[in-house]
């Protein structure tokens, strides 16, 4: 995939939540195999849970813009956000990659006090160009 060329490249800095490490625990054996190899070999770092991330996960849910169902990914986006991340990168576009959550995220974490971050698919990533 092009996206982690450019990573191994030193393009972008990639990072992980320890909500994702959790969400993996749930997965099959091979999709779980899948990604942990590619966190070992691209990821800089899983970002823990911090306090503020956990509010704003909350606050994302209450709204909602991410259903309660899956408050691990609001959890991601939080701790992205709190992390004064780029964006979160991801296929997930039921609620993670769409208008309404980018939208939603941006006006909690404006009012909040943090800045908008992007949600995009990788390929979306890489037509990015600040």
């Amino acid at each position: 995939m092009q996206l982690f060329d450019e990573i191994a490249k030193g393009r972008y800095e990639a990072y992980t939540s320890e909500a994702v490490l959790r969400e993996l625990e749930r997965a099959s054996e091979e999709k779980r195999w899948q990604m942990l190899s590619l966190y070992r070999r691209y990821i800089k770092e899983a970002i823990a849970t911090t306090p503020e991330a956990n509010l704003l996960a909350v606050m994302y849910v209450r709204k909602r813009i991410i259903p309660e169902k899956y408050s691990d990914d609001a959890l991601h986006i939080a701790i992205a956000t709190v992390k004064n991340l780029d964006f979160v990168i991801s296929f997930n576009q039921g609620h993670i990659v769409k208008t309404k959550t980018m939208i939603g995220t941006g006006f909690v974490n404006l009012r909040l006090g943090y800045r908008q971050i992007g949600l995009g698919t990788p390929t979306e990533v890489l037509e990015y160009d600040p």
